[in-house]
Protein backbone atom coordinates (compact mmCIF):
# COMPACT_ATOMS: atom_id res chain seq x y z
CA UNK A 1 0.00 0.00 0.00
CA UNK A 2 1.13 3.48 -0.71
CA UNK A 3 2.56 5.12 2.16
CA UNK A 4 0.12 8.93 2.18
CA UNK A 5 1.13 11.88 1.91
CA UNK A 6 1.99 14.98 4.54
CA UNK A 7 0.77 17.78 2.35
CA UNK A 8 -1.14 18.02 -1.13
CA UNK A 9 -1.35 20.88 -3.18
CA UNK A 10 -4.27 20.10 -5.37
CA UNK A 11 -6.43 22.37 -8.05
CA UNK A 12 -3.30 24.26 -9.22
CA UNK A 13 -1.02 25.17 -12.25
CA UNK A 14 1.75 23.92 -11.32
CA UNK A 15 4.68 25.18 -12.91
CA UNK A 16 7.79 23.10 -13.04
CA UNK A 17 10.13 24.82 -14.56
CA UNK A 18 11.95 22.26 -16.36
CA UNK A 19 13.28 22.71 -19.68
CA UNK A 20 11.02 22.58 -21.36
CA UNK A 21 8.48 23.87 -18.96
CA UNK A 22 5.93 20.98 -17.49
CA UNK A 23 2.75 22.18 -16.17
CA UNK A 24 0.53 19.67 -13.92
CA UNK A 25 -2.45 19.89 -11.49
CA UNK A 26 -0.92 18.73 -8.25
CA UNK A 27 2.08 17.67 -6.13
CA UNK A 28 2.45 15.46 -3.18
CA UNK A 29 4.92 16.09 -0.50
CA UNK A 30 6.00 13.50 2.10
CA UNK A 31 9.01 14.03 4.62
CA UNK A 32 9.50 17.45 2.86
CA UNK A 33 10.27 16.02 -0.83
CA UNK A 34 7.96 15.74 -3.85
CA UNK A 35 6.59 12.26 -4.13
CA UNK A 36 4.77 12.63 -6.82
CA UNK A 37 3.07 15.45 -9.32
CA UNK A 38 -0.01 14.70 -11.94
CA UNK A 39 -3.57 14.88 -12.13
CA UNK A 40 -5.50 16.28 -9.31
CA UNK A 41 -7.51 13.24 -9.27
CA UNK A 42 -4.28 10.89 -8.98
CA UNK A 43 -2.80 12.79 -6.40
CA UNK A 44 -5.90 12.59 -3.81
CA UNK A 45 -4.99 8.73 -3.46
CA UNK A 46 -2.26 9.71 -1.39
CA UNK A 47 -4.61 11.72 1.47
CA UNK A 48 -4.62 9.83 4.11
CA UNK A 49 -6.29 10.73 7.96
CA UNK A 50 -3.67 13.26 8.60
CA UNK A 51 -2.59 14.86 5.44
CA UNK A 52 -3.04 18.06 5.21
CA UNK A 53 -4.80 19.44 1.80
CA UNK A 54 -4.60 22.60 0.04
CA UNK A 55 -6.84 23.80 -2.65
CA UNK A 56 -4.92 25.89 -4.78
CA UNK A 57 -8.76 26.91 -5.98
CA UNK A 58 -6.62 26.95 -9.83
CA UNK A 59 -3.68 29.66 -8.25
CA UNK A 60 -0.12 28.79 -9.61
CA UNK A 61 2.65 26.96 -8.02
CA UNK A 62 6.48 27.66 -8.76
CA UNK A 63 9.26 26.19 -7.64
CA UNK A 64 10.23 28.81 -3.99
CA UNK A 65 12.27 31.61 -5.16
CA UNK A 66 16.40 31.50 -4.10
CA UNK A 67 17.29 35.05 -3.75
CA UNK A 68 21.19 34.48 -5.13
CA UNK A 69 22.72 37.86 -3.81
CA UNK A 70 21.02 39.46 -1.04
CA UNK A 71 21.60 40.97 2.72
CA UNK A 72 19.22 40.13 5.60
CA UNK A 73 20.51 41.95 8.09
CA UNK A 74 20.71 44.54 6.34
CA UNK A 75 17.08 44.27 4.82
CA UNK A 76 16.16 43.98 8.71
CA UNK A 77 17.26 47.07 9.00
CA UNK A 78 15.87 48.71 6.53
CA UNK A 79 11.84 47.29 8.53
CA UNK A 80 13.69 48.14 12.11
CA UNK A 81 15.05 51.65 11.40
CA UNK A 82 13.98 54.56 9.26
CA UNK A 83 13.36 53.04 5.19
CA UNK A 84 14.62 55.53 2.94
CA UNK A 85 13.65 53.26 -0.33
CA UNK A 86 10.84 55.13 -2.43
CA UNK A 87 11.40 58.62 -0.93
CA UNK A 88 11.39 60.71 -4.10
CA UNK A 89 13.36 63.77 -2.10
CA UNK A 90 15.64 64.63 0.52
CA UNK A 91 13.08 65.92 1.96
CA UNK A 92 11.07 63.33 2.48
CA UNK A 93 14.35 60.98 3.99
CA UNK A 94 14.56 63.93 6.39
CA UNK A 95 10.90 63.77 7.62
CA UNK A 96 11.70 59.93 7.71
CA UNK A 97 14.88 59.92 9.87
CA UNK A 98 13.19 62.61 12.37
CA UNK A 99 10.46 60.64 13.03
CA UNK A 100 12.89 57.54 13.81
CA UNK A 101 14.87 60.07 16.12
CA UNK A 102 10.78 60.70 18.17
CA UNK A 103 10.98 56.53 17.84
CA UNK A 104 13.92 55.86 19.75
CA UNK A 105 16.29 56.60 23.39
CA UNK A 106 17.98 60.31 23.58
CA UNK A 107 21.35 58.91 23.37
CA UNK A 108 20.57 56.45 20.07
CA UNK A 109 21.93 56.92 16.51
CA UNK A 110 19.27 57.66 14.37
CA UNK A 111 19.70 55.29 11.04
CA UNK A 112 18.35 55.06 7.89
CA UNK A 113 18.90 52.86 4.46
CA UNK A 114 18.31 53.13 0.68
CA UNK A 115 17.97 55.86 0.06
CA UNK A 116 18.42 56.94 -3.57
CA UNK A 117 19.02 60.50 -5.04
CA UNK A 118 18.71 59.15 -8.79
CA UNK A 119 14.79 58.63 -8.22
CA UNK A 120 14.34 61.62 -6.50
CA UNK A 121 12.16 64.77 -7.85
CA UNK A 122 14.38 67.08 -9.72
CA UNK A 123 18.03 66.78 -9.96
CA UNK A 124 18.84 64.82 -6.48
CA UNK A 125 22.27 65.11 -4.48
CA UNK A 126 23.57 62.73 -2.05
CA UNK A 127 22.35 63.43 1.67
CA UNK A 128 24.73 65.96 2.86
CA UNK A 129 25.72 66.96 6.52
CA UNK A 130 24.09 70.04 6.40
CA UNK A 131 20.70 68.59 5.72
CA UNK A 132 21.22 65.90 8.34
CA UNK A 133 22.09 68.07 11.04
CA UNK A 134 18.48 69.58 10.61
CA UNK A 135 17.72 65.90 11.80
CA UNK A 136 19.66 66.39 15.17
CA UNK A 137 22.76 68.49 15.74
CA UNK A 138 23.37 66.38 19.34
CA UNK A 139 23.00 62.60 17.96
CA UNK A 140 24.82 61.06 15.71
CA UNK A 141 22.61 60.51 12.21
CA UNK A 142 23.69 58.28 9.58
CA UNK A 143 22.06 57.46 5.77
CA UNK A 144 23.35 54.37 3.80
CA UNK A 145 22.72 54.50 0.25
CA UNK A 146 20.91 52.22 -1.52
CA UNK A 147 23.75 50.29 -2.70
CA UNK A 148 25.81 50.91 0.30
CA UNK A 149 28.47 51.88 -1.71
CA UNK A 150 28.10 55.33 0.08
CA UNK A 151 27.03 56.94 3.47
CA UNK A 152 26.05 60.18 4.25
CA UNK A 153 26.85 61.42 8.32
CA UNK A 154 25.67 64.41 9.89
CA UNK A 155 28.41 66.39 11.87
CA UNK A 156 28.35 64.36 15.39
CA UNK A 157 28.12 60.70 13.04
CA UNK A 158 31.28 62.72 11.13
CA UNK A 159 33.70 63.44 14.11
CA UNK A 160 32.90 60.37 16.04
CA UNK A 161 34.70 58.70 13.04
CA UNK A 162 37.11 61.45 12.29
CA UNK A 163 40.50 59.24 13.00
CA UNK A 164 39.27 56.42 11.19
CA UNK A 165 38.31 57.28 7.43
CA UNK A 166 40.89 56.90 4.87
CA UNK A 167 40.63 60.09 3.06
CA UNK A 168 40.57 59.05 0.04
CA UNK A 169 36.80 57.85 0.44
CA UNK A 170 35.77 61.36 2.15
CA UNK A 171 33.66 63.96 -0.48
CA UNK A 172 34.77 67.15 0.20
CA UNK A 173 32.90 70.57 -1.03
CA UNK A 174 34.52 73.52 -2.84
CA UNK A 175 36.15 75.08 0.28
CA UNK A 176 37.33 71.60 1.17
CA UNK A 177 34.96 70.95 4.49
CA UNK A 178 33.52 67.81 4.25
CA UNK A 179 29.95 67.13 3.05
CA UNK A 180 29.32 64.18 5.20
CA UNK A 181 29.33 61.81 2.61
CA UNK A 182 31.85 59.02 2.82
CA UNK A 183 32.48 55.84 0.16
CA UNK A 184 34.00 53.04 -0.07
CA UNK A 185 36.53 51.49 2.51
CA UNK A 186 34.64 54.98 4.60
CA UNK A 187 31.27 53.77 3.94
CA UNK A 188 32.67 49.97 5.48
CA UNK A 189 33.97 51.47 8.36
CA UNK A 190 30.76 53.27 9.12
CA UNK A 191 29.45 50.05 8.32
CA UNK A 192 31.27 48.11 10.87
CA UNK A 193 30.53 51.10 13.12
CA UNK A 194 26.89 50.46 13.75
CA UNK A 195 26.91 46.97 13.40
CA UNK A 196 24.74 45.46 16.12
CA UNK A 197 25.64 43.10 18.65
CA UNK A 198 23.71 39.22 18.59
CA UNK A 199 20.77 40.31 20.20
CA UNK A 200 20.04 42.95 17.43
CA UNK A 201 21.06 40.77 14.42
CA UNK A 202 19.03 38.10 15.70
CA UNK A 203 15.64 40.72 15.93
CA UNK A 204 16.86 41.98 12.52
CA UNK A 205 17.74 38.68 10.43
CA UNK A 206 14.04 37.16 12.00
CA UNK A 207 12.30 40.11 10.52
CA UNK A 208 14.22 40.22 6.91
CA UNK A 209 13.26 36.31 6.87
CA UNK A 210 9.92 37.15 7.34
CA UNK A 211 9.59 39.54 4.98
CA UNK A 212 11.21 37.40 2.47
CA UNK A 213 9.09 34.51 2.71
CA UNK A 214 6.13 36.86 2.54
CA UNK A 215 7.24 37.19 -0.82
CA UNK A 216 7.73 33.79 -1.51
CA UNK A 217 11.44 33.18 -0.93
CA UNK A 218 12.31 29.61 0.47
CA UNK A 219 16.47 30.11 0.19
CA UNK A 220 18.76 33.49 0.19
CA UNK A 221 22.62 33.49 -0.47
CA UNK A 222 23.47 36.10 2.36
CA UNK A 223 26.50 38.26 1.61
CA UNK A 224 27.88 38.14 4.93
CA UNK A 225 30.81 39.87 6.65
CA UNK A 226 31.59 41.16 10.87
CA UNK A 227 27.95 40.09 11.19
CA UNK A 228 26.57 37.51 14.30
CA UNK A 229 24.20 36.37 10.92
CA UNK A 230 25.97 32.98 10.63
CA UNK A 231 25.76 32.10 14.29
CA UNK A 232 21.71 33.26 14.81
CA UNK A 233 21.43 31.06 11.24
CA UNK A 234 22.25 28.21 13.16
CA UNK A 235 20.88 29.31 16.15
CA UNK A 236 17.13 29.75 14.63
CA UNK A 237 17.66 26.26 12.88
CA UNK A 238 18.23 24.02 16.31
CA UNK A 239 15.48 26.06 18.31
CA UNK A 240 13.37 25.13 14.65
CA UNK A 241 12.32 28.86 13.95
CA UNK A 242 14.34 29.03 10.58
CA UNK A 243 11.92 29.67 7.87
CA UNK A 244 13.94 29.56 4.87
CA UNK A 245 17.24 27.66 3.93
CA UNK A 246 20.74 29.90 3.70
CA UNK A 247 23.69 29.82 2.06
CA UNK A 248 25.98 32.18 3.52
CA UNK A 249 28.76 33.52 1.36
CA UNK A 250 31.80 34.93 3.87
CA UNK A 251 33.82 37.95 2.81
CA UNK A 252 37.47 37.53 1.64
CA UNK A 253 38.99 38.64 4.85
CA UNK A 254 37.46 35.74 6.93
CA UNK A 255 39.19 33.33 4.60
CA UNK A 256 41.54 32.10 6.75
CA UNK A 257 39.37 31.57 9.79
CA UNK A 258 36.91 29.81 7.85
CA UNK A 259 39.11 27.64 6.17
CA UNK A 260 40.86 27.06 9.69
CA UNK A 261 37.11 25.44 11.30
CA UNK A 262 36.51 23.89 8.40
CA UNK A 263 33.60 24.98 6.98
CA UNK A 264 34.10 24.27 2.97
CA UNK A 265 31.88 25.54 0.10
CA UNK A 266 28.88 23.23 0.64
CA UNK A 267 29.88 22.07 4.05
CA UNK A 268 26.34 21.85 6.36
CA UNK A 269 23.08 21.05 7.27
CA UNK A 270 19.86 20.82 5.23
CA UNK A 271 18.92 24.63 5.81
CA UNK A 272 22.03 26.43 6.63
CA UNK A 273 25.32 25.98 4.33
CA UNK A 274 28.84 27.23 3.44
CA UNK A 275 29.07 29.12 0.12
CA UNK A 276 31.81 30.55 -1.22
CA UNK A 277 34.28 33.31 -0.49
CA UNK A 278 33.46 37.16 -1.60
CA UNK A 279 35.39 39.98 -2.38
CA UNK A 280 35.04 43.10 -4.19
CA UNK A 281 37.00 44.47 -7.14
CA UNK A 282 34.83 47.68 -7.67
CA UNK A 283 32.43 50.00 -6.21
CA UNK A 284 29.16 50.59 -7.94
CA UNK A 285 27.39 53.59 -10.19
CA UNK A 286 25.27 55.05 -8.43
CA UNK A 287 28.51 55.91 -6.41
CA UNK A 288 30.27 56.71 -9.50
CA UNK A 289 33.16 54.37 -8.03
CA UNK A 290 32.47 51.20 -9.97
CA UNK A 291 35.55 50.98 -12.25
CA UNK A 292 35.20 51.69 -16.01
CA UNK A 293 38.15 51.51 -18.86
CA UNK A 294 35.79 54.91 -20.35
CA UNK A 295 35.64 57.73 -17.62
CA UNK A 296 32.15 59.15 -16.08
CA UNK A 297 30.14 62.03 -17.69
CA UNK A 298 30.51 64.90 -15.22
CA UNK A 299 27.31 66.68 -14.11
CA UNK A 300 26.93 68.74 -17.11
CA UNK A 301 26.36 65.50 -19.57
CA UNK A 302 30.49 65.67 -20.68
CA UNK A 303 33.03 63.20 -19.64
CA UNK A 304 34.34 63.52 -16.38
CA UNK A 305 38.13 62.72 -17.53
CA UNK A 306 39.72 62.73 -14.10
CA UNK A 307 36.94 59.92 -13.06
CA UNK A 308 36.51 56.09 -14.27
CA UNK A 309 35.58 54.77 -10.92
CA UNK A 310 37.96 53.17 -7.91
CA UNK A 311 39.32 50.08 -7.13
CA UNK A 312 38.12 48.74 -3.83
CA UNK A 313 40.38 45.38 -4.24
CA UNK A 314 44.00 45.95 -6.76
CA UNK A 315 43.90 43.67 -9.22
CA UNK A 316 46.86 41.72 -7.57
CA UNK A 317 45.45 41.79 -4.37
CA UNK A 318 41.87 40.27 -6.08
CA UNK A 319 44.27 37.22 -7.88
CA UNK A 320 45.40 36.79 -4.59
CA UNK A 321 42.70 36.29 -2.81
CA UNK A 322 41.32 34.11 -5.62
CA UNK A 323 44.54 32.11 -5.39
CA UNK A 324 44.01 31.11 -1.79
CA UNK A 325 40.31 30.47 -1.85
CA UNK A 326 40.69 28.44 -4.90
CA UNK A 327 43.50 25.90 -3.33
CA UNK A 328 41.54 25.67 -0.24
CA UNK A 329 38.93 24.81 -2.70
CA UNK A 330 36.40 27.44 -2.45
CA UNK A 331 33.56 28.84 -4.47
CA UNK A 332 35.06 32.61 -5.13
CA UNK A 333 32.31 35.36 -5.86
CA UNK A 334 34.03 38.36 -6.77
CA UNK A 335 31.73 42.06 -6.94
CA UNK A 336 32.42 43.18 -10.17
CA UNK A 337 30.30 46.08 -12.53
CA UNK A 338 32.10 48.48 -14.40
CA UNK A 339 33.65 46.75 -17.24
CA UNK A 340 37.05 47.24 -16.34
CA UNK A 341 36.49 45.24 -13.29
CA UNK A 342 35.32 42.76 -14.69
CA UNK A 343 37.56 41.88 -16.84
CA UNK A 344 40.05 41.80 -13.83
CA UNK A 345 37.20 39.45 -12.29
CA UNK A 346 37.25 36.98 -15.39
CA UNK A 347 41.17 36.98 -15.49
CA UNK A 348 41.45 35.96 -12.23
CA UNK A 349 38.77 33.33 -12.48
CA UNK A 350 39.32 32.05 -15.35
CA UNK A 351 42.99 30.63 -14.63
CA UNK A 352 41.44 28.92 -11.47
CA UNK A 353 41.79 24.94 -11.39
CA UNK A 354 38.70 24.67 -12.60
CA UNK A 355 36.64 26.81 -12.88
CA UNK A 356 33.46 25.38 -14.54
CA UNK A 357 33.26 22.76 -11.65
CA UNK A 358 34.11 25.44 -8.88
CA UNK A 359 31.02 27.11 -10.27
CA UNK A 360 32.73 30.71 -9.66
CA UNK A 361 30.70 33.61 -9.89
CA UNK A 362 30.56 37.11 -10.40
CA UNK A 363 27.98 39.41 -9.17
CA UNK A 364 26.23 41.85 -10.82
CA UNK A 365 28.18 41.88 -14.33
CA UNK A 366 26.33 45.49 -15.41
CA UNK A 367 28.63 46.42 -18.19
CA UNK A 368 29.91 43.19 -19.82
CA UNK A 369 31.02 43.29 -22.92
CA UNK A 370 30.29 40.51 -25.20
CA UNK A 371 33.62 39.34 -25.82
CA UNK A 372 33.97 38.89 -21.61
CA UNK A 373 31.00 37.43 -21.40
CA UNK A 374 32.10 34.94 -24.00
CA UNK A 375 34.41 34.18 -21.84
CA UNK A 376 32.55 33.93 -18.80
CA UNK A 377 30.75 30.92 -20.92
CA UNK A 378 33.46 28.82 -21.53
CA UNK A 379 35.15 29.09 -18.14
CA UNK A 380 31.60 28.13 -17.06
CA UNK A 381 31.62 31.18 -14.70
CA UNK A 382 28.27 32.01 -13.23
CA UNK A 383 26.48 35.44 -13.49
CA UNK A 384 24.66 36.69 -10.63
CA UNK A 385 22.58 39.51 -11.47
CA UNK A 386 19.87 41.88 -10.34
CA UNK A 387 16.71 42.37 -12.53
CA UNK A 388 15.41 44.89 -10.68
CA UNK A 389 18.43 47.09 -11.63
CA UNK A 390 16.85 47.89 -14.75
CA UNK A 391 14.62 50.15 -12.56
CA UNK A 392 18.06 52.48 -13.49
CA UNK A 393 18.07 52.10 -17.64
CA UNK A 394 15.47 54.04 -18.86
CA UNK A 395 16.53 57.35 -20.78
CA UNK A 396 17.10 59.89 -17.86
CA UNK A 397 17.81 57.32 -15.20
CA UNK A 398 20.60 56.21 -13.28
CA UNK A 399 23.02 54.36 -15.84
CA UNK A 400 22.17 57.45 -18.38
CA UNK A 401 23.07 60.20 -16.27
CA UNK A 402 26.56 58.28 -15.25
CA UNK A 403 27.61 56.26 -18.32
CA UNK A 404 25.66 58.16 -21.45
CA UNK A 405 23.22 56.85 -23.94
CA UNK A 406 25.67 54.20 -25.28
CA UNK A 407 26.50 52.74 -22.01
CA UNK A 408 23.01 52.64 -20.76
CA UNK A 409 21.85 50.43 -23.41
CA UNK A 410 24.84 47.95 -22.11
CA UNK A 411 23.71 47.53 -19.05
CA UNK A 412 22.15 44.08 -17.07
CA UNK A 413 22.23 42.76 -21.21
CA UNK A 414 20.21 39.24 -19.72
CA UNK A 415 19.32 38.50 -23.39
CA UNK A 416 22.81 38.70 -24.31
CA UNK A 417 23.73 36.71 -21.27
CA UNK A 418 21.89 33.69 -22.01
CA UNK A 419 22.30 33.73 -25.49
CA UNK A 420 26.11 33.35 -24.59
CA UNK A 421 25.66 30.38 -22.85
CA UNK A 422 26.66 31.90 -19.61
CA UNK A 423 24.79 30.43 -16.54
CA UNK A 424 22.67 33.16 -15.00
CA UNK A 425 21.18 33.42 -11.46
CA UNK A 426 19.00 36.08 -10.17
CA UNK A 427 18.87 37.97 -7.02
CA UNK A 428 18.03 41.05 -4.93
CA UNK A 429 20.93 42.80 -3.34
CA UNK A 430 18.26 43.82 -1.54
CA UNK A 431 16.86 46.87 -4.17
CA UNK A 432 14.68 45.63 -2.84
CA UNK A 433 14.42 41.97 -1.86
CA UNK A 434 11.24 41.30 -4.40
CA UNK A 435 11.26 38.17 -6.98
CA UNK A 436 8.62 39.21 -8.68
CA UNK A 437 9.53 42.84 -9.00
CA UNK A 438 12.59 41.25 -10.50
CA UNK A 439 11.23 39.35 -12.60
CA UNK A 440 8.65 42.10 -14.06
CA UNK A 441 12.39 44.24 -14.60
CA UNK A 442 13.00 41.19 -16.61
CA UNK A 443 10.49 40.69 -19.24
CA UNK A 444 9.88 45.06 -19.28
CA UNK A 445 13.32 46.26 -19.74
CA UNK A 446 13.66 49.55 -21.50
CA UNK A 447 16.39 47.84 -24.16
CA UNK A 448 13.96 45.69 -25.29
CA UNK A 449 16.16 43.09 -27.03
CA UNK A 450 17.95 42.14 -24.10
CA UNK A 451 14.26 40.84 -22.45
CA UNK A 452 13.64 37.93 -21.02
CA UNK A 453 10.30 35.51 -21.54
CA UNK A 454 8.49 35.24 -18.16
CA UNK A 455 9.69 31.55 -18.07
CA UNK A 456 13.22 32.58 -18.64
CA UNK A 457 13.10 34.90 -16.15
CA UNK A 458 11.74 32.73 -12.99
CA UNK A 459 14.09 30.14 -14.01
CA UNK A 460 16.71 32.50 -13.13
CA UNK A 461 15.14 33.16 -9.80
CA UNK A 462 14.86 28.94 -9.16
CA UNK A 463 16.96 26.87 -11.03
CA UNK A 464 19.82 29.10 -12.29
CA UNK A 465 19.85 30.29 -8.10
CA UNK A 466 19.93 26.58 -7.47
CA UNK A 467 22.68 25.74 -9.50
CA UNK A 468 24.74 29.14 -8.45
CA UNK A 469 24.87 27.33 -5.52
CA UNK A 470 25.55 23.53 -6.19
CA UNK A 471 22.33 22.93 -5.36
CA UNK A 472 20.07 21.97 -8.71
CA UNK A 473 19.72 18.28 -7.92
CA UNK A 474 17.58 19.17 -4.85
CA UNK A 475 15.68 22.59 -5.54
CA UNK A 476 14.86 24.72 -8.45
CA UNK A 477 12.34 22.47 -10.06
CA UNK A 478 9.18 20.74 -9.02
CA UNK A 479 9.91 17.28 -10.09
CA UNK A 480 9.53 14.20 -7.73
CA UNK A 481 12.56 13.35 -5.86
CA UNK A 482 13.38 17.44 -4.89
CA UNK A 483 12.75 18.99 -1.76
CA UNK A 484 9.36 20.69 -1.92
CA UNK A 485 10.27 24.32 -1.89
CA UNK A 486 7.58 25.92 -3.49
CA UNK A 487 5.52 29.59 -3.99
CA UNK A 488 1.72 29.87 -4.60
CA UNK A 489 0.93 32.60 -6.41
CA UNK A 490 -2.67 34.53 -6.27
CA UNK A 491 -2.37 34.77 -10.33
CA UNK A 492 -0.14 33.75 -13.40
CA UNK A 493 2.86 35.43 -13.89
CA UNK A 494 2.46 34.62 -17.91
CA UNK A 495 -1.32 36.29 -17.51
CA UNK A 496 -0.89 38.90 -15.21
CA UNK A 497 -0.37 42.74 -16.60
CA UNK A 498 2.03 43.58 -13.99
CA UNK A 499 4.11 40.75 -12.15
CA UNK A 500 5.40 42.59 -9.64
CA UNK A 501 1.78 43.37 -8.42
CA UNK A 502 0.83 39.65 -8.00
CA UNK A 503 0.33 38.40 -4.42
CA UNK A 504 1.82 35.58 -2.31
CA UNK A 505 -0.47 33.17 -1.39
CA UNK A 506 1.49 30.67 0.13
CA UNK A 507 5.29 29.82 0.61
CA UNK A 508 6.39 26.43 1.53
CA UNK A 509 9.77 25.54 2.74
CA UNK A 510 10.87 21.44 3.02
CA UNK A 511 6.93 20.66 2.85
CA UNK A 512 6.20 22.68 5.60
CA UNK A 513 3.76 25.84 4.90
CA UNK A 514 6.20 28.96 6.52
CA UNK A 515 3.42 31.62 5.45
CA UNK A 516 -0.34 32.10 4.12
CA UNK A 517 -1.37 35.47 3.01
CA UNK A 518 -5.05 33.89 5.21
CA UNK A 519 -3.09 34.02 8.02
CA UNK A 520 -1.39 37.63 7.58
Amino acid sequence: MTEAADLLLTNAEVHSLTEPDTVHEAVAIRDGGIVRVGRTYEIEFLEGVETEVLDCEGRTVLPGFIDAHTHVENLGRYLVHADLSGATSAEECLDRLAARADETDDDAWIQGFGYDESEWDGAGTYLTRDQLDRVSDDRPVVALRVDMHAASLNSVALESFSDELPEADVRRGPSGEPTGVVVEDAAEIVRKGIAPGYEETRALVTAGLEYAVERGVTGVHDMVRNSAAPRVYRDLEAAGELPTRVRINYWADHLEAVAEVGLATNAGSDLVRTGAIKTYTDGSIGARTAKLFEPYRGDGAEADEENTGEWVVEPDELREIVDRADAEAFQVTAHAIGDEAIEEAIAALERTRDPAGSRHRIEHVELATDEQLERMAAAGIVASMQPNFHRWAAAGGLYDTRLGDDRRRRTNRLRRVLEAGVPLAFGSDCMPLDPLLGVHHAVTTPAGDQRLSVTEALRAYTHGAAYAGFDEDRLGTVEVGKRADLVVLEASPWEADRIDEIDVAATIVDGEPVYRQSDA
